[in-house]
């Protein structure tokens, strides 16, 4: 079974995406799981995991309906306020749900590094420990080694750490992103999304400037650790849906890579669909 393991559904009317402006031309309109359809029906891909794209309850709840009529949705990602007293009682009760698989606070829009580390925020964790759900991390090199701590904290807690951390591509801040990533080599309960590189480099990117990061991503996760997901329609703004996959397909070739894995296998046994 292939599955797209990192995707967004939006409808404007809903009006809670904060990040989400006219000005992003290319974004800025609704993205139904009919507008997707087309695309895993050409690429063969069974299902994907339906991440948050807002800071609401109740774009969760939407979510988790969008994905009771739809079947190719196959697991959500949703979001709580983890620094709420009362997150623990609305994960517990998100929990019961047969396709919430995970939850993702927007670390990266939150402007206290620390925010991980906060109490309010590490009973949350734990709580989703104790759930078997999985901590989709969205965060940036800069938040790398908090995220170790969090792993101290919850050894038993599933990580997804989203687009490779989010590497500066661009302007080829490559070391560092590089030496801090590699930490997570030893941690098992630590998996990694290939997606997202494509908006993180330069309008005009070139396959030879994703590759140095894909090959960290292997050399530090191997093929059973790593997620393939097209970040779609967020990677319209640098590929197109077919180009991302064709361009991941033929890596993985190259590479004698598992396919099977990279490509649905691990999505599968991370989120437990």
């Amino acid at each position: 079974m292939r599955i797209d393991a990192h995707q967004h559904f939006w409808r404007l009317e809903r009006d809670d995406y904060g990040w989400l402006t006219p000005e992003l031309t290319k974004l800025y309109k609704n993205f139904e799981p009919s507008d997707l359809a087309p695309l895993l029906k050409q690429h063969k891909i069974d299902g994907t995991v339906l991440v948050q794209a807002a800071p609401t309850d109740a774009e969760t709840d939407f979510l988790l309906q969008l994905s009771e009529q739809n079947d190719s949705i196959k697991g959500v990602v949703g979001w709580v306020d983890f620094n709420n007293l009362e997150a623990s009682k609305r994960i517990i009760k998100l929990a019961t749900h047969p396709k919430l698989v995970g939850l993702r606070p927007m670390i990266q829009d939150i402007e206290d590094i620390d925010w991980m580390l906060r109490p309010n925020v590490a009973t949350a964790l734990q709580t989703m420990s104790k759930t078997g759900l999985v901590f989709d991390a969205l965060v940036m090199p800069k938040h790398l080694k908090n995220l170790k701590q969090v792993i101290k904290q919850n050894p038993d807690l599933s990580i997804v750490i989203n687009h490779a951390a989010k590497p500066n591509i661009k302007d080829q801040e490559f070391a560092q992103w590089h030496s801090d990533i590699s930490t997570f080599r030893e941690h098992q309960q630590v998996s990694c999304k290939l997606s997202g590189l494509v908006t993180e480099a330069k309008g005009d990117w070139q396959t030879k400037d994703l590759y140095p990061y894909i090959d960290t991503l292997f050399e530090v996760f191997g093929d059973q650790r790593i997620l393939w997901g097209s970040d779609w329609p967020v990677c319209l703004l640098a590929s197109s849906y077919e180009k991302w996959f064709n361009l991941i397909e033929l890596y993985l070739e190259k590479k004698q890579q598992s396919t099977d894995a990279i490509f649905g296998g691990n999505a599968i046994k991370t989120y437990g669909l």
